[in-house]
């Protein structure tokens, strides 16, 4: 039974006798070379004697072995090598005797198969081997009833505790550099976890099988063979640490009760993880406290999703020891040599494995914590806003620390998103009429909301002050968080939990936060850079806008709202008269295109029970019109710009705008007050020809000025749709002569007007302004598509003023109206052709012609043969004179041009 721990004992001492030979024999020949130095220095041998770099070559192996297993002691045995140790003697030596040049060594692209095989894999192999001799040892002893239970709990301990005992002799006795060599591989270290595990099965032994001690007495020994084996770990290695890790998250799975306290395996958590890392901090060791941050987190999961009596407090408090000891124990400054520049960098800057690790499990944690709802101790509401903002403080503290940044504020988002949702679920009994009644809120969802979106901001301006000067990147994301977390909680809460009609606690916050980030960018832009953008005072600025808009949202409600962002957008632009920042006329685009975003919401503004039928003078006049003035405005303020962009984005928008407003304002004024409807209409489908034709001109402006490639085939694809959309839609589908939708009322302001006459202008224009800088064909097709919408508006309102609003194709033709067309189409053909040779442009002149050809057919084959009398002489009279005119025209234009090319330089550009 003993002859284990015999053959045992005469092992380790062998390897300790065999190790201290080895050392006497190395010590011997290194006295030997320094005598041998010794006399070369005092010129008693010859160059020819001289001893060869062996030891160089020696360190250059040791130097690779450790480079593959250990980086950290590659630059400590550096540090030695580099250590003065030539005496004076050696200094003043011939000068004349130099070394041979050191062979320069690559680095082997894997390890020798000899050092696998025979001195790592053993090494492992056997300390596993030894923990089963032991474990087996004891079962061998239980099945042959050779002793008691107390005896052998206490052979198996001596066995367990001899193994740790030779593991540290060995290391003490050790060949020199030989735990740099094979710092994966280490003998000691081997043994030494050997002899844990054995302790570790031990302990466990006692407590399941035996019941000779409780389990606080079990959980205690159980902590402390794992703190012990974490204790040697700084000198075995960093795989000792992690089997230490290992019994320690183990124990309390390996030790149950009848009453588990929570606090208790929390405080053990918590006192584990700093011995972890406080080992690691000294070793500078990565692996093992990331694998302490996902052992810690995965019991704080377990715990939360267990239900029964959950208690935020314990995990909470564990989960701040985390982080407050990543803040303590990895300070920055041994990293800002490796930091580098660049957002690349800020993502992969060390210590990677520690951050990363912490952020996403105390993260998740957070968010199990607040999902849980009920808890038997504080409100989950609190404990997830103290992990939450204290991660983000780590992220303000720590240059490195750019993903507890980011993670922590993509927490707080989801975990007020969680909240605002698990709410839907807790809906009362039904009340006497039948609908569901919503339980009161405790007041802590909108408290915890935006106080932990104030802190993101006095926290950005923490990292701020502390790192703006050396850490650009990292300051734009705090700038960037310190205006957007705040803002965007701020909507969060207020959209689930607030009061539409008028909220003070969200509207006094909005405009505090907005304050708050106007002082900072005044702050930025003072201590700010001239030749550079600023950033993050640029950022502050959005961030002030973002903020008044929330108090604005929070303060008013409908028309109101839009008006005023529109008014506040206006103000910044406003500003710049007495602050010269470039972000202030951005904020008038932004506050446009909110004002857009509301438009889409809701288009009526005011709920469409409210709008009213008074034409024009109604409310959309106030809310499409003011934002659209202001945009006008802004953007003849911007022409003198020096921020091309920004005066491009804003003519655009202001542009778009108008469209929208008069579309608007049109489609109301026909539709008897009615902005939309259930079954599709012109007029609807006209503001969204409109809107998309318009798009793709402001595209096209903003391509001229600032070339990109979205912007230009962004234009294209435009025009093609809204093209698409003409030929189908307008041509055909919902052509009032086939569908028989009415008209309107109006004379002149009716669905024709909206429907064919403004798409066709808007055609035009996009058309003037593509030729030069469109293809031909693209440029024609936009022509082409204003012409016949063109065509269509003179005809059809032909039919209207001879049939009535209703124009349906039911009604037949009258002789007046069949005459009329050839007029109404003759002198349209003529005044194209007098604006084709204006303009020079060819494209309208063949569109003069084309038009011409349709009343010439018209008249001989529908005219002949339908029209009596005066009505059909006038007919061909009036055609003859115009066809005799257009011919004189055309010899003058021809005449002025015999010694030009007949080309439209316009038009032949692409």
């Amino acid at each position: 039974m003993f002859l284990i721990d015999i053959l045992l004992v005469i092992l380790v001492f062998f390897l300790v006798s065999q190790n201290r030979k080895m050392s006497t024999r190395v010590d011997g020949v290194e006295t030997e070379l320094a005598a041998l130095k010794q006399m070369i220095s005092e010129g008693g041998l010859g160059p020819a004697l001289a001893p060869q770099p062996v030891r160089q070559e020696a360190a250059d192996a040791v130097l690779e072995e450790m480079r593959a297993e250990e980086p950290d002691a590659v630059q400590a045995a550096q540090a030695d090598e580099n250590t003065p140790e030539t005496t004076a003697a050696e200094t003043g030596a011939d000068e004349t005797i130099s070394e041979p040049p050191r062979p320069v060594r690559e680095k082997p692209s894997r390890e020798n198969l000899e050092s696998y095989l025979g001195a790592r894999w053993p090494v492992w192999v056997g300390g596993v081997a030894l923990a089963f001799g032991g474990i087996f040892l004891v079962r061998y002893s239980i099945e042959a009833g050779l002793l008691g239970p107390a005896a052998r709990l206490m052979l198996a301990s001596l066995f367990g505790l001899l193994l740790m005992a030779g593991g540290e002799i060995v290391r003490r006795k050790a060949l020199p550099k030989i735990s740099e060599i094979y710092a994966n591989a280490m003998i000691p270290g081997a043994l030494t976890a050997a002899g844990a595990v054995t302790l570790l099965g031990t302990v466990f032994a006692a407590y399941t099988f035996y019941e000779f001690i409780g389990s606080g007495t079990a959980f205690a020994l159980l902590a402390l063979v794992s703190f012990a084996v974490i204790a040697l770990s700084l000198l075995h290695g960093q795989a000792l640490a992690g089997l230490g890790l290992l019994g320690s998250l183990v124990t309390p799975l390996l030790v149950t009760t009848d009453a588990p306290n929570a606090n208790a395996l929390f405080l053990f958590l918590g006192i584990t993880w700093l011995a972890v890392n406080a080992a690691s901090r000294i070793r500078r060791w990565t692996v093992v406290p990331m694998l302490a941050n996902i052992g810690t987190g995965l019991w704080v999961l377990v715990y939360a999703a267990i239900g029964t009596g959950f208690d935020p407090l314990p995990p909470t408090l564990t989960m701040l020891v985390m982080i407050a000891g990543t803040i303590f124990l990895w300070p920055g400054q041994q990293y800002s040599a490796a930091a580098g520049t660049g957002w690349a960098s800020l993502l992969k800057r060390p210590p990677l494995k520690i951050t990363l690790s912490l952020s996403i499990m105390i993260v998740l944690c957070a968010l199990a914590t607040v999902a849980s709802g009920t808890s038997t101790g504080i409100d989950p509401q609190f404990a997830f806003l103290a992990v939450i903002a204290t991660l983000a403080a780590l992220g303000a503290a720590r240059a490195y620390a750019f993903w507890p940044t980011i993670m922590s504020a993509a927490g707080a988002v989801l975990g007020t998103l969680i909240t605002a949702l698990s709410l839907l679920d807790y809906i009362a009994p039904e009340g006497l009429d039948g609908t569901p009644i919503p339980l009161p809120l405790s007041g802590n969802e909108i408290a915890v909301s935006l106080l932990l979106g104030a802190i993101f901001t006095l926290l950005g301006f923490a990292a701020l002050r502390r790192f703006r000067r050396e850490e650009k990147e990292f300051s734009i994301a705090w700038a960037l968080l310190m205006g957007a977390m705040p803002v965007t909680l701020g909507f969060i809460s207020f959209l689930n939990f607030g009061n539409f009609f008028r909220d003070w606690t969200h509207g006094l916050y909005g405009l505090a936060i907005g304050a708050a980030l106007i002082a900072a960018a005044e702050w930025l832009f003072r201590k700010g850079e001239d030749d550079r953008i600023d950033w993050p005072a640029n950022l502050a600025v959005a961030g002030s806008f973002a903020g008044l808009t929330l108090g604005l949202h929070a303060l008013t409600n409908g028309i109101v709202t839009t008006v005023l962002v529109s008014v506040l957008g206006f103000a910044y632009l406003m500003a710049m008269r007495v602050r010269a920042w470039p972000a202030l006329p951005w904020m008038m685009a932004a506050a446009i295109v909110i004002v857009f975003g509301r438009i889409a919401w809701e288009p009526t503004l005011i709920g469409a029970n409210s709008l009213g039928t008074t034409p024009f003078f109604n409310a959309l006049l106030i809310g499409y019109g003011i934002p659209t003035l202001l945009a006008i405005v802004s953007a003849w303020l911007l022409r003198g710009s020096s921020d091309f962009r920004v005066r491009n984005i804003m003519q655009a928008l202001a542009s778009l705008s108008a469209l929208i407003t008069i579309a608007v304002l049109v489609h109301h004024a026909m539709n008897g007050g009615k902005l939309s409807g259930d079954v599709p209409t012109l007029g609807e489908q006209s503001i969204y020809t409109l809107i998309t034709i318009g798009f793709s001109g402001i595209l096209m402006t903003l391509d001229l000025k600032t070339p990109s490639p979205v912007f230009r085939f962004g234009s294209m694809i435009a025009g093609v749709v809204a093209t698409a959309n003409v030929l189908s839609l307008h041509v055909f589908a919902l052509n009032p002569f086939f569908s028989g939708e009415d008209t309107g009322p109006w004379p002149f302001v009716n669905l024709l007007l909206l429907g064919y006459l403004l798409p066709a202008l808007a055609y035009a224009l996009v058309a003037y302004l593509a030729r030069g800088r469109r293809p031909v064909p693209y440029v024609a097709m936009l022509a082409v598509s204003g012409a016949v919408l063109g065509f269509l508006w003179a005809t059809l309102s032909v039919r209207r003023f001879w049939r009535g609003t209703n124009i349906a194709d039911w009604k037949g033709f009258i002789p007046g109206e069949t005459y009329t067309y050839s007029v109404v189409w003759l002198i349209m053909g003529v005044g194209l052709l007098v604006l084709g040779s204006k303009l020079d442009a060819k494209s309208i002149r063949l569109a003069s012609a084309g038009l011409v050809l349709i009343a010439v057919l018209k008249v001989f084959l529908i005219d002949m043969s339908n029209l009596e009398g005066i009505l059909r002489a006038l007919s061909f009279i009036g055609l003859g004179a115009v066809l005799i005119g257009i011919g004189l025209f055309y010899q003058r234009i021809l005449v002025k041009k015999s010694d030009e090319p007949d080309t439209d330089s316009k038009e032949s550009t692409a």
